[in-house]
């Protein structure tokens, strides 16, 4: 089987797949209201949060655009905090419907420092919302959210979270955090394919709702409060990614939260011990390194694509290339979802034996182990 190293989408195991593949039923019927109703109800355990929960026909970014356009009007001043493509991207979905952006921007690498967040808001009080992404994959760089959030939460603006790959992953806690708008992807770290965004809107943020001027239809989060009130969703939903999801969030929640996030943080320390370990340097600060995700810098003398096209080929190992200004300078190999130990030593072993295929001289002694 491919050993599918990259951030998205990810491994999806195969009682998962088989769960998927149940006949069609009514979107509008019984049987799937019950279903809908069971998949929401568990997703707020792992949002942690009483708030509302709805499912999106979309990608990631089909919530992010959601979390905007259902909260702010065109002219509304936002800060965006961005630390790699992601967070540009929430820059730009804000600007393409007409919000006045102002971006915080920090080395790709780094994280965002809370600090200066607090001195962006003081410095523009008109602000009405703050946008972050809270694990970067571009980047294998995890926000320090929570502090973050404690400095949103001094002011009275929204506080608009991109959680896609950190959520059911990464320690996330929405309501204590006071989180307006979160959004994650079925194909990130629930172990389900791609084709629905998850998101929570807390009370301030229907507030917001009620006052919001942008355009908006099949991601109008009213409409969906409105249908899922009678059980369903206001438009055909991906019916097979559902019926995955509800199964995959069975078994997530018997393994339970903590462990989960413990999984999750043993796998990220064992592959940047193991990159570390064959002498390459990661592209992420280690003290805010990503437990979903990490970056790796591209080997001096050594092709990305090459590299990755002779692992792909050859030992059927798929990893992630750059992203936007990274691209050809960085691999990544993805650890979230479906993703157990032997995954990330095989991957390591992989490299161990590729990379000096492609002209990189493993330093003596060191192993990916």
């Amino acid at each position: 089987m491919t050993n599918l190293r990259i951030p998205g989408p990810t491994p999806v195991p195969p009682d998962v797949l088989e769960a998927g593949a149940r006949p069609m039923i009514d979107h509008r019927g019984r049987v799937f209201g019950e279903i809908l109703n069971r998949v929401t109800d568990r997703l707020k355990y792992f949002f942690q949060t009483k708030n509302d929960v709805f499912l999106l026909t979309a990608s990631g970014t089909g919530g992010m655009e959601a979390a905007v356009v259902n909260t702010l009007s065109p002219g509304d001043r936002v800060l965006v905090v961005s630390i790699g493509a992601f967070g540009d991207r929430f820059a730009n979905i804000a600007e393409a419907y007409g919000a006045q952006v102002t971006r915080l921007n920090f080395e790709w690498g780094t994280a965002a420092d809370p600090e200066e967040v607090r001195k962006a808001l003081a410095a523009d009080p008109s602000i009405k919302a703050v946008l972050v992404t809270h694990n970067e994959t571009s980047t294998g760089v995890t926000n320090p959210l929570a502090d973050i959030a404690r400095v949103v939460r001094e002011t009275d603006k929204l506080l608009l979270v991109d959680a896609v790959s950190s959520l059911g992953s990464l320690p996330f806690y929405t309501d204590d955090w006071g989180i307006d708008f979160a959004v994650t992807a079925s194909q990130k770290g629930w172990k389900v394919p791609p084709g629905l965004a998850m998101v929570s809107v807390s009370q301030r943020a229907w507030d917001a709702f009620a006052k919001a001027k942008m355009p908006r239809f099949s991601f109008d989060v009213g409409k969906a409060k409105d249908y899922l009130e009678r059980s369903q969703t206001p438009w055909t939903p991906p019916v097979s990614v559902v019926f995955a999801l509800d199964y995959a969030l069975e078994g997530l929640e018997r393994e339970g939260l903590e462990n989960i996030y413990a999984r999750h943080q043993r796998i990220g320390e064992l592959t940047r011990r193991g990159v570390k370990n064959l002498g390459l340097e990661l592209l992420a600060d280690e003290r805010f390194a990503s437990n979903t995700v990490t970056a790796v810098k591209i080997p001096e003398g050594v092709e990305v694509k090459a590299l990755r096209n002779l692992v792909e080929d050859e030992y059927d190992t798929v990893l992630a290339g750059g992203q936007g200004k990274f691209q050809g300078k960085i691999f990544r190999i993805g650890h979230l979802g479906a993703v157990n130990d032997e995954d990330i030593r095989s991957c390591l072993d992989v490299l161990a034996k590729a990379l000096p295929r492609v002209g990189y001289a493993i330093p003596a002694g060191r192993s990916g182990g």
